[in-house]
């Protein structure tokens, strides 16, 4: 009898096994037979992903989803979530990816992560007036992050530096907002002192704001962004590492980066302090490395040199 129920136990463990490998590799199917690819990402988060004027969702990083679904034979789902709730939509296989300005720093071990494919900062916004000229003088003042975020990290997560920890520690407040739209509504209205971003949103919301506020020069932390998938979904990840290799190659990356710009979603408000696109690791004796730059001057250029980190 005990051997039976042996015999069953480890029966129900192979299948589970088998069952959560065929979930990470399978995939949903749209009415018209067409694999779909679902991308979770947040609504407000300009410019990788938002609501235009026409109500469509845009943004440079579904752009990118939408020709690496094309390229595929996929059908793309742009799937807006709660940015609180984004890895119970991952693992129920709700969404298939987080893909929408997701630094990956911090949370390698929670994702099958693609590659690296933009260097970011956490800066901070003040009012154009404001007294506050540097990250000292935020001593005293309210901070406003959005809830889960890379900036709520920096000053309070696990690998947060300790000036960064000494600093939150003398802030007034340290405020959390699920959007950067209230953010800014609390900043404006002088219920908070500074909001800390990710520096394309910010650059981003700068330019739309016309002038009524400002960054300071020091950044809070450096980053990078990447795709997440869930634990241990290789295959799809590798999929589309492997198409955006060759969008790089081929020239689209950048054009996507460029239509971006003539429809009026500026690229150098897209971008950094260090504009790395991709940057792709070729099979040459001296492991010399292409990079292509997106600079802040519209200026394509190409580098080759050696890297001591590949990003992609």
């Amino acid at each position: 009898m005990a051997k039976n129920i042996r015999k069953a136990v480890l029966l129900l463990a192979m299948l589970s096994v088998i069952v959560g490998m065929f979930t990470a590799c399978s995939n949903k199917k749209s009415d018209d037979g067409r694999t779909t690819f679902t991308v979770g990402f947040d609504a407000e988060f300009p410019p990788y992903g938002y609501k235009d004027d026409s109500g469509e969702y845009v943004g440079f990083d579904l752009d990118l989803a939408q020709e690496v679904s094309e390229r595929n034979g996929w059908n793309l789902v742009k799937q807006p979530i709660d940015w609180d709730s984004k890895d119970m939509e991952l693992s129920s296989g709700s969404i298939d990816c987080i893909w929408n300005g997701f630094t990956l720093n911090g949370r390698e071990r929670e994702y099958t992560w693609s590659k690296a494919y933009i260097d970011n900062s956490q800066v901070v916004i003040v009012k154009s007036g404001s007294g506050i000229k540097k990250l000292e003088d935020l001593k005293g003042k309210v901070v406003i992050v959005q809830a889960d975020s890379s900036a709520l990290a920096a000053f309070t997560g696990e690998d947060a530096t300790e000036e960064n920890l000494a600093l939150a520690a003398q802030f007034k407040t340290l405020q959390q907002v699920s959007d950067y739209n209230s953010a800014f509504m609390n900043l404006e209205s002088g219920s908070a002192d500074a909001v800390c971003m990710d520096m394309g949103v910010a650059n981003y919301e700068l330019n739309a704001r016309g002038g009524r506020f400002r960054m300071l020069s020091q950044h809070v932390s450096n980053e990078q962004y990447g795709i997440g998938f869930k634990l241990g979904n290789t295959e799809l990840r590798d999929k589309v590492q492997s198409t955006l290799l060759d969008m790089l190659d081929d020239g689209t990356f950048v054009e996507v980066g460029l239509i971006l710009e003539e429809s009026k979603r500026r690229l150098d408000d897209m971008l950094y302090s260090k504009p790395v696109a991709l940057v792709k690791k070729i099979n040459t004796a001296k492991e010399r490395t292409k990079t292509i730059t997106l600079t802040s001057s519209k200026v394509l250029t190409f580098n080759e040199s050696v890297l001591n980190k590949v990003l992609l």
